[in-house]
């Protein structure tokens, strides 16, 4: 009995040889030699309708899918385990696997099984792996977030040298969309970088990988793949570089460092390589200069919950309480602008100007955001036609996308005011070539299908000699039903059906009862029997055969031709692949244009001044998630104001120190100021009354509680660590908010760490900061640092509970009210009352008064010398000079040249 159309075909068995040792059979021996050129990949064999995998792969797989775990044939005396899933469903197969870090092979029949047949019985489908498949590489939708990029980020380093320490090259692509980048940053912002990179897959050398200051970070990456030395040699990198752009010298690029070009050449080497030598068109690497984007560590990113909130769901983040796009191309490029806020006011102004325009004319945005719904993701569809993987859906898309095109400018052409950044976008609309839009039209039919190999997708009428071979094709399948007519009368029988699959071909098929009926004279003589089946007798006939003969050419012969007009029009849609690129970027930029516009229509929102100055001034600031939160429940949001502006010098900020009850929204008010400030330099509108913003280079966040117990870090000890990262890398133009530094240890040590930190942050950093606490006895410094403020959440008291009233306003809170706070969650009333007693004893001791007392003795501005820190004996003459090496009189104004006079006659003792 032969097998059904969909069952696999089982591997050839190794057999034993006549003298005892273990022979490989010729498919065991190739599925070996192509594993070994694979290794640390799960290899998908390709036999028949089923991608097969053996050995340790298989049972990783079933592992994995939770799919079936069988034992075919023997190897080295053991079963061989075995698994497989089918053909038509591997993309589903391959998302899983991908998605729980494993990269795959795929490896396809090169031929025919008939032509290997005709090399002999026992020869072997010729395979060869045709893509490796990783997270970073991947272009097909059912494989990717839409809405997200989907990043290859390659790494390179550079040892340290006499003037600083080790200086790191990144390069990051994104396949599906051909974005190239490269940046050069320090070995310290090498974790800033990769979180706002957020990249699907990173390469980087053996020796960075098993190095003993970056490797950890490495190591705690979702996917990461050390690479052999050759992939990151510098000394090769512009060949590389030059050859797969084709071009004549890196000159093309602008000026890339070194660095730079070494990890962008690892990039384009890795593609080439799981490409399995395919060139997909990249856009040439653009490099992004260091400080043209704002600095956000990865702690400050998952505690304002920018793209994702703490549980890591988009819904509840900055992002998704902005994305009001309409395609996924625009919902993209919001999500980089928010990974990466701009510092360049003049950018910033242009994205302004946009937004101002189509925030007054809600005419034209509307009509823009219903032209925009219906345009096609270009870069995807052009990125799946560049690699071989598209099909004749994406060539539509592109033919539609530049019919959009023309939709949009004819819209735009009809604005008052154009602004330069939707002047800029129109300009990539023109790009396109209209003629390759007529031509898809032309050849491509009204219902198309998802696959090429499926064919009927070139439209009736494009191309004669496909039109003689379909009606040939369909002429001979009238013939077989005709056929068959005339089989069931000459017999009469009258269930006898003409039938086929991919095993038998067409066959003549009856029901058991009538089967020896054929096989009798003198029917025998026309009917050939092929197969007994259970229910059913199968027969061919030499007319029969003859007929399949010419339904099989004419079929292959249609589907042929289909197929090379499929790659002559893909083929054109490459040629003119930058001119698309530029048009789906447009399309993205006024997306986000418009969005951002209806956004701050519907939400109230204004657009801020953003300059270079130190300025950060907002009336009636809002937070833009909770605010829509709140929204949905019909409860209004409580605006409040916030000055960090410099008050003493022009070149300190100011540092607010916010105290009152949890639950009051202290912690909402620290974020709705970084978050007001990110949105500003996005290029948004924001929730406030009036904003001035002066730019924010570094933004720092040390909110809430978390600890690392994977390597040993207490909560206490992640809190020290995020807030030592703070105060050794904030400057002039950060923007800094902590909440409740120093809650994680002793009152006492607590309350030390806290005030030394608001020093230090008011003395060194010089920063815009906001610190919220419940150490009230710190308010007491605001008489001793003069750019300290004080301000508190407003509570009200009402016969023994406590009322929050989320206003923000000048002055310090004398009490936390945590036991009215542990009242409303619920804790037993005889711990409340026991509380309440023995906060009344502790509050008799009067702890505070001694804590201010203290503040008066204690010398803030000192800072310690190192010899102090050492415990050593430090002499005048070394005081002496530790002051003149501390001074520089370049900087000075004459009365701060005064004030150090005054200091050297004190350390002098006079």
């Amino acid at each position: 009995m032969s097998a059904p159309p969909a069952q696999r075909q089982a591997p050839r068995t190794i057999a034993p040889a006549a003298d005892g040792a273990t022979r490989v059979t010729p498919m065991m021996e190739q599925y070996l030699e192509i594993k070994a050129a694979n290794p640390g990949l799960l290899l998908f064999y390709r036999m028949g309708d089923f991608y097969e995998l053996f050995f340790d792969d298989a049972e990783t797989a079933s592992r994995a899918l939770g799919i079936v775990l069988t034992k075919r044939g023997k190897h080295a005396g053991d079963d061989i385990p075995m698994c497989g899933v089918p053909v038509e469903r591997a993309e589903d197969y391959l998302h899983r696997l991908i998605a729980l870090g494993h990269r795959v092979a795929v490896c396809e029949q090169m031929e025919d099984p008939a032509e290997a047949k005709k090399r002999g019985a026992k020869s072997v489908v010729k395979r060869g792996v045709v893509r490796v498949v990783t997270p970073g590489t991947l272009t097909e939708d059912t494989l990717l977030d839409a809405r997200a990029n989907n990043y290859l980020l390659a790494i390179a380093r550079a040892r340290a040298s006499a003037s600083g320490g080790d200086r790191m090259g990144l390069a990051w692509i994104d396949m599906s969309t051909s974005e190239f980048t490269v940046t050069e940053c320090s070995a310290a912002e090498l974790a800033a970088t990769i979180a706002r990179i957020n990249p699907n897959e990173v390469i980087v050398a053996d020796a960075l990988f098993g190095d003993d200051a970056l490797g950890p970070l490495l190591r705690e990456l979702a996917s990461v793949t050390p690479l052999t030395r050759d992939v990151f040699d510098g000394a090769t990198a512009e060949r590389r570089l030059t050859d797969y752009f084709a071009v004549a010298t890196m000159e093309a690029f602008g000026s890339l460092s070194r660095l730079e070009a070494t990890a962008a050449a690892a990039c384009v080497t890795y593609i080439e390589r799981t490409q399995v030598g395919k060139r997909p068109p990249l856009s040439p690497p653009s490099r992004e200069a260091a400080g043209t984007t704002m600095a956000i560590d990865p702690a400050t990113r998952a505690n304002l919950e920018l793209t994702r909130t703490l549980s890591g769901e988009r819904r509840g983040s900055l992002l998704a309480a902005l994305d009001c796009t309409v395609t996924a191309a625009g919902s993209r490029l919001l999500a980089q602008r928010l990974a990466a806020p701009s510092t360049d006011a003049a950018i910033i102004a242009r994205r302004l100007d946009a937004l101002s325009a189509f925030a007054e004319d809600s005419v034209v945005r509307e009509d823009l955001r219903k032209m925009l719904h219906a345009a096609p993701d270009m870069a995807r569809a052009l990125a799946r036609l560049s690699v071989g993987r598209g099909g004749p859906r994406d060539l539509a898309a592109l033919g539609a996308g530049i019919a959009a095109a023309d939709e949009v400018l004819a819209r735009l052409a009809r604005m008052d005011i154009v602004p330069a950044e939707i002047a800029t976008a129109a300009t990539a609309l023109r790009k396109p070539p209209r003629a390759l839009a007529q031509e898809f039209a032309r050849a491509l039919a009204d219902e198309l299908p998802l696959l090429k190999r499926d064919g009927g997708f070139v439209r009736a009428g494009y191309e004669p000699a496909l039109d003689e071979a379909r009606s040939l094709r369909d002429e001979s399948r009238r013939v077989v039903a005709a056929m068959q007519a005339r089989y069931a009368e000459e017999t009469g029988v009258k269930a006898l059906k003409i039938r086929h699959n991919n095993v038998l071909g067409y066959f003549v098929e009856v029901t058991a009862q009538h089967g020896d009926k054929l096989m009798s004279p003198p029917l025998n003589a026309t009917f050939i029997h092929r197969q007994t089946l259970a229910g059913q007798v199968r027969f061919t006939t030499a007319e029969l055969g003859q007929t399949e003969a010419k339904i099989a050419n004419a079929a292959d012969r249609a589907l042929g031709l289909e197929l090379e007009i499929f790659e002559r029009l893909a083929a054109q849609a490459v040629v003119a692949s930058d001119d698309l690129h530029a048009a789906a970027q447009a399309f993205a930029a006024l997306d986000v244009a418009t969005a951002l516009a209806k956004l701050a229509s519907d939400q109230n929102y204004v657009r801020p001044d953003v300059d270079g100055s130190l300025d950060f001034v907002i009336e009636g600031g809002r937070h833009p998630v909770v605010e829509q939160a709140l929204a949905r429940d019909g409860q209004p949001f409580i605006a409040n104001a916030c000055d960090l502006s410099p008050r003493v010098r022009e070149t300190s900020g100011q540092v607010w120190i916010v105290t009152g009850p949890n639950m009051a929204g202290k912690s909402t008010f620290l974020r709705q100021n970084a978050l007001i400030a990110l949105m500003a330099q996005i290029g948004s509108f924001v929730p406030a009354k009036r904003a001035r913003i002066g730019i924010v280079d570094r933004l720092f966040s040390r909110v809430g509680a978390a600890d690392d117990l994977a390597r040993g870090r207490s909560t206490f000890m992640v809190e020290m660590v995020e807030t030592a990262a703070i105060l050794n890398q904030a400057g002039e133009r950060a923007l800094v908010i902590l909440d409740e530094i120093g809650r994680g240890t002793a009152t006492f040590d607590g309350l030390s760490i806290a005030w030394a930190a608001i020093e230090h942050l008011h003395e060194e950093n010089r920063c815009r900061a906001l610190f919220a606490t419940h150490y009230h006895e710190l308010t007491a410094l605001a008489a001793k640092l003069p750019r300290l403020f004080n301000a508190t959440v407003r509570v009200k008291e009402w016969q023994g509970d406590v009322v929050f009233l989320h206003e923000v306003m000048p002055g310090a809170a004398d009490r936390s009210y945590g036991i009215q706070v542990a009242k409303l969650a619920g804790l037993p009333a005889p711990v409340i009352v026991r509380a309440k007693t023995i906060l009344a004893k502790l509050e008799a001791q009067d702890r505070s008064s001694t804590t201010r007392a203290l503040a008066d003795d204690l010398p803030l501005f000192a800072v310690p010398s190192r010899a102090a820190a050492e415990d050593k004996i430090e002499t005048p003459a070394d005081k002496l000079l530790k002051t003149f090496e501390a001074l520089h009189p370049d900087d000075m104004s004459p009365r701060e040249a005064l004030d150090a006079l005054y200091a050297l006659k004190k350390t002098l003792g006079n």
